[in-house]
């Protein structure tokens, strides 16, 4: 299989289209797409001196060339290659030396040839055969041959014509036989008056330029006729001497007796001309053959005589005549078909018929064909030692014989040359090396013409070179779409990958796609993906590399904007504008007042976070917008000001009293017309919010009675409106009021207003073609509503005709939103129109919308496919695209499917299941990436189209070679006692090669201290390791991966775990590391804690002022032993400095005065004294009443404390 590449120049720059007269390093062309428009190179000159181009003819005169005698001859040669080529011509197949004739110059930096007529030149010795020749140090390239012809217009010969005597009712041919002029001359009869002579069915002129009378009547000999023709280039008319007619009548009725007949059989009948049969005139006799060339068009002629005039009808033998090229000329004398082709041929016969019999003439239509391009050659473009191929494939009847050129020299059948061989329509290279350029001919004939097409092989041997600007700096907002663009250059061509940071695998496929042209594109940019990219283009040369940084920032938006308001005349409004963005950026606010930049005056503060508003005037009142805008993006908040009237003393008083407006009342039609009325209303209570405005609505009974439109807004202040209505709605109007709280409820409904109808000004929106089978099309369009009908009956008048072929239209009235085209060609153009119509006419002509036909299932495979492994995971693929004729519908992508087939790596199953990997576009290389290693593929590839899959390609197989394997399964670290620690692993999950060894890295630690790291290599087959102790208090670091003969792979590390006799709760710490202040259960804990300590301090309080300090001596005249205790100051405690023991009571005893706990039944009780009975302490009764609780006597003998009422005892017994 030979290899076909395609080659362009993978720019990102634009496409231009270039002229003729820019300097050759502008024009310089890498690959010829034979359309106008070409690829440039970048203006880079190591590249532009580097590059070589064979020459190519861009611009060429025509193979038939005629000229206007009056001017300067001019013979277009255009061509463009670096080295800029030099151009000679031949004439008549002989060298011709322009620098020989004064009057033939070459214009400047071009081969175009210039004659000189003005200058006394006569154009008849330019006259000729001409042939370009465009050559440059790579080849030469050829024109076509240019026969020039000199525009010629002989005189009429001088003659003298009799009068043509002719019997009224018989046939007359008028003869005109122009003198053959170069290109033929117009034709067409007037009279001497340079009257235009009526033709009819009756009357008519032939192809051959003849006047033709089916039958002569009386007033035929009122004018005379003359042949008069037009030059095509000096536009002057020469004309014929003009023949008279005489014609014999039968009757001689006067001629204005004519007109009063109802029609011509009438007319014959009174004037006693015969009834007969049709004869033909042209042709004549029975059968006839025609000869016409594909893509022409043909023309069919039949004229008739016979009286009654013949009536004409076309039809073909064993079919329908081609309606979709067809027309009808000269009334219906002449049928012509256009752009025929072989499936045009056959048997066609006219029949004429009048009422007294027909008659019928076949004609034998022949359609040959000069050649045509099926295949035609294209530019190629090689690096050293590649293969390729040029195919010249054309088609024609009879079947063209292709001869090869090289370099404007025929090359022999059978010759042998060591770079290429002839295989009939094809030229294979093979090895190609530097000095092979050249620019090869395909030369396709028949008797019927030829064609001629020039292909330069270029080869090329140039490194991989970037293009574009270097470390540029890309910043793009989060979660935009992005592209990096990486313009390379080489031949071959490199294969372009891209990494990021400088690691990690090519980047290619999920949210990544590298165009062809280089271009890296993330779909959605996230804060990951910021970092440093490197594109790397690849070829056999060398490599070449380029660095884009990606800097992602945080996007632009408005967290608070401004809301809608109601302020009041007089007071300050604040309008929100907060705004959040990227720190680097700078950010801009602006603020626009109804779509026009807000001036900020005196009476207005901007700050960061929104607009002030001072003393709001009804000025003010309108739509603002908050633009925050920085070099990459912008966002914007938009709200409305409404400015009220200051409140009157009534209004303040009744302010809590507001509600939404009463619906107005009596709504009154005024002034109607034609498409307008005006609407009158009484507002309703505005409850005391004032009216800012009215809506007013409407509704139709015809299409959607019931349901009411908005139709106009109306200001507050205003209670009429002139409303704009559409022609043929029965209307009904209502109004609602609206103010600060909401809208009221509807007014009532007006008296109906009924319009006048009119056509549609409108026509249908949205015309779409499309197919849903391959051989239909549906025509669908969005429908006129209500008010754009305009009129009953409303339907649309659909109009389809193919593209480019001028056929006439085919219609059909619709009264859906559909329509079904059938059998239809495949995906084919069509002209599609949709016209509203109603009772009252038609809407205006629609425009004419493009639409395809269905489409079909590709009808071909990509061709040539090249394979070329590029690592483990990835190969490259080219191919040869499909014709464009195959492809049966619009060309969605190129898809490769593969598989794995097997693994090399003995025991290992794999899975056999289809992936696919997209092209998106006319494209012919692309990378299939994310492959296993070490692995057997197969592969296909399929054309797609909107319809499917087309077939499949043959199936390539191809190898991966080995990769570095991935981590192991697991790795486990474990202490079984002090002297040891054991490693242990799984092998890797994907080991993608053979595996040869494990690297171990190991290194001590202590906290932060590090030890000397340890590497030991170990059989591919161990999954152990047992480590000895050297140091009973450091901690290891393992790190384990796996080799095969590629390199190493991902490394995975685990530590030796922590000792056992280590601080468990720095562990338990770090591991369940958690802000304990922020939980629930440690709030409710401290809380439990503070009032335990709140009850302790509360509960020694009481113990410490328990038995107080009484100032007994002012009470008492007892005096005090010395062995009383006494304070300082004469006062006596009744403390009993006992243990800590000591003071605490009993429960349900109480201290004594003397400091000994007493039973609760005893008589002595406190409690006893405390009653303020009489007793032995009875002087000190009122001193005791003011430290005891009052209690009954039964209630002192109970189970309970005496205390235990008490609440400072209560608090005491708790202790």
């Amino acid at each position: 299989m030979t290899d076909i590449i395609e080659r362009r120049l993978k720019v990102t720059h634009s496409i231009y289209c270039l002229g003729s007269n820019m300097p050759p390093c502008l024009v310089l062309l890498l690959l010829l797409l034979h359309v106008a428009c070409t690829i440039k190179v970048p203006l880079d000159p190591t590249i532009q001196r580097d590059l070589i181009q064979p020459p190519t003819i861009i611009k060429q005169s025509a193979k038939n060339y005629i000229v206007d005698p009056r001017d300067n001859i001019f013979i277009d040669c255009e061509a463009q290659g670096n080295p800029y080529p030099i151009f000679s011509w031949t004439k008549n197949g002989k060298f011709y030396n322009v620098a020989k004739d004064p009057r033939v110059s070459f214009r400047r930096r071009s081969g175009t040839l210039e004659i000189d007529i003005h200058g006394g030149g006569r154009p008849e010795d330019y006259e000729g055969e001409y042939q370009c020749f465009a050559r440059n140090l790579h080849g030469t390239a050829l024109s076509n041959k240019i026969l020039l012809q000199v525009s010629r217009s002989p005189l009429w010969p001088k003659e003298n014509l009799d009068p043509v005597v002719v019997n009224e009712g018989a046939f007359l041919i008028l003869q005109c036989n122009p003198p053959h002029g170069l290109p033929p001359p117009v034709i067409f009869w007037m009279s001497s008056l340079m009257e235009p002579i009526v033709q009819d069915k009756r009357v008519s002129q032939g192809l051959n330029g003849d006047l033709y009378f089916s039958n002569v009547l009386r007033q035929d000999a009122q004018t005379d006729y003359s042949c008069n023709a037009r030059s095509h280039f000096t536009h002057t008319i020469q004309q014929k001497n003009p023949y008279s007619l005489k014609v014999l009548t039968k009757n001689s009725r006067n001629d204005s007796a004519i007109y009063s007949y109802k029609n011509f059989t009438s007319m014959y009948l009174a004037r006693g001309m015969p009834e007969r049969t049709p004869t033909f005139l042209l042709p004549t006799g029975t059968s006839s053959s025609k000869l016409v060339l594909r893509d022409e068009d043909l023309l069919l002629e039949c004229i008739a005589s016979g009286v009654p005039t013949p009536d004409i009808m076309w039809y073909k033998k064993g079919g329908e005549l081609p309606s979709k090229k067809l027309k009808f000329e000269n009334f219906n004398k002449t049928l012509r078909i256009i752009g025929v082709s072989e499936e045009d041929s056959g048997e066609y016969f006219c029949q004429a018929s009048n009422k007294m019999g027909s008659i019928r003439h076949t004609i034998s239509v022949r359609v040959k064909a000069a050649p045509y391009w099926l295949d035609e050659p294209k530019n190629l473009i090689l690096a050293p030692g590649e293969n390729g191929r040029l195919v010249c494939r054309a088609s024609g009847s009879p079947k063209p014989t292709i001869q090869w050129f090289m370099n404007g020299d025929a090359i022999e059948v059978g010759a042998t040359n060591p770079n290429f061989e002839i295989a009939g329509d094809t030229i294979i290279f093979r090895e190609v090396q530097s000095g092979n350029s050249a620019v090869y001919q395909c030369n396709a004939s028949n008797e019927h013409g030829y064609l001629l097409a020039n292909a330069f092989v270029s080869i090329l041997d140039v490194p991989s070179r970037m293009l574009g600007p270097r470390y540029q700096v890309i910043r793009v907002i989060e979660y935009n779409r992005t592209q990096l663009d990486c313009p390379f250059f080489g031949s071959p061509i490199p294969t372009l990958r891209w990494f990021k940071n400088g690691q990690g695998s090519n980047l290619d496929g999920g949210n990544y796609r590298v165009h062809e042209n280089g271009t890296l594109e993330i779909n959605t940019v996230r804060k990951e993906d910021q970092g440093k990219y490197t594109c790397v283009a690849t070829n056999i040369l060398g490599n070449a590399e380029n660095t884009v940084r990606l800097e992602v920032k945080e996007p632009t938006r408005i967290v608070k904007g401004p809301e809608d308001q109601i302020g009041k005349r007089g007071s300050s409004v604040r309008l929100d504008c907060r705004v959040r963005s990227d720190s680097s950026l700078r950010l801009t606010v602006t603020w626009m007042k109804e779509d026009t930049q807000l001036y900020i005056s005196s009476r207005m503060k901007k700050d960061e976070d929104g607009l002030t508003i001072f003393g709001v005037a009804e000025k003010d009142q309108g739509a603002y917008t908050c633009f925050a805008k920085t070099e990459l993006d912008q966002d914007s908040s938009k709200a409305y000001l409404t400015i009220q009237e200051t409140s009157s003393p009534t209004s303040r008083l009744t302010s809590h009293l507001i509600d939404k407006p009463d619906p107005p009342l009596d709504l009154e039609l005024t002034e109607p017309s034609v498409r307008s009325v005006r609407l009158t209303w009484v507002p309703g209570d505005d409850n005391n919010s004032p009216i800012t405005g009215f809506i007013v609505q409407f509704e139709e009974d015809r299409h959607q009675p019931g349901a009411w439109h908005n139709l106009a807004s109306v200001p507050g202040n205003v209670n009429t409106v002139l409303l704009q209505l559409s022609p043929y709605v029965n209307y009904q109007f209502r109004v609602l009021a609206l103010n600060e709280l909401g809208s009221s409820m509807p007014s009532p409904s007006s008296e109906r207003f009924q319009t006048a109808g009119a056509f549609p000004e409108t026509n249908p929106s949205d015309v779409k073609g499309a197919g849903t089978s391959k051989n239909n099309m549906e025509i669908t369009w969005t429908p006129l509503n209500s008010t754009q009908a305009y009129g009953p009956n409303l339907r649309y008048n659909v109009k389809w005709r193919q593209r480019h072929t001028g056929e006439p239209w085919s219609n059909v009235t619709v009264w859906g939103n559909k329509h079904v085209v059938w059998n239809t060609p495949v995906y084919t153009q069509y002209e599609l129109r949709v016209q509203a119509e109603n009772e009252f006419g038609k809407a205006p002509e629609p425009n004419t919308v493009i639409g395809y036909s269905g489409e079909d299932y590709p009808k071909a495979a990509p061709t040539d496919i090249k394979l070329r492994v590029m690592n483990s995971t990835a190969i490259s693929l080219q191919w040869t695209r499909v014709a464009p004729a195959s492809i049966q519908g619009s060309l969605q992508e190129y898809r490769a499917y593969f598989w794995r087939e097997s693994s090399l790596m003995k025991g290992v199953w794999v899975s056999r299941k289809k992936q696919q990997q997209s092209f998106m576009g006319d494209r012919v290389r692309g990378i299939v990436s994310q492959l296993i290693p070490y692995s057997i593929y197969k592969l296909y590839m399929v054309a797609v189209n909107g319809r499917g899959d087309g077939p499949k390609s043959e199936v390539k197989e191809f190898i991966t070679p080995e990769g570095v394997p991935s981590a192991p399964k697991y790795f486990r670290v474990y202490e079984p006692n002090r002297e040891i620690i054991v490693v242990e692993w799984g092998q890797p999950e994907h080991r993608n090669g053979n595996l040869t060894a494990y690297n171990l890295r190991i290194q001590p630690f202590n906290g932060t201290r590090t030890g000397k790291a340890v590497l030991e290599t170990l059989s591919p087959n161990q999954t152990k390791y047992t480590l000895q102790r050297t140091d009973p208090v450091s901690r290891y670091r393992f790190s384990l991966n796996a080799r095969t003969q590629v390199g190493a792979g991902e490394v995975i590390t685990a530590e030796s775990p922590v000792r056992q006799d280590e601080v468990s709760t720095t562990s338990a710490y770090t591991k369940n590391q958690v802000d304990i202040a922020t939980q629930g259960w440690f709030i409710g804990l401290m809380c439990a804690v503070a009032l335990l300590v709140l009850i302790l301090l509360i509960v020694c309080f009481i113990k410490r002022s328990r038995g107080g300090k009484y100032p007994v001596r002012e009470k008492k005249e007892v005096a005090l032993g010395p062995d009383d205790n006494k304070d300082g100051d004469g006062s006596f405690d009744y403390r009993f400095f006992g243990s800590d023991e000591d003071n605490k009571p009993l429960q349900g005893s109480q201290t004594s005065l003397d400091g000994t706990i007493k039973q609760q039944e005893s008589d002595d009780s406190l409690v006893d004294y405390g009653e303020g009975g009489e007793g032995q302490f009875n002087e000190d009764g009122s001193f005791i009443g003011q430290y005891t609780v009052k209690k009954d006597k039964d209630e002192t003998e109970g189970n309970e404390s005496s205390e235990a009422t008490s609440p400072v005892n209560a608090i005491y017994s708790l202790a």
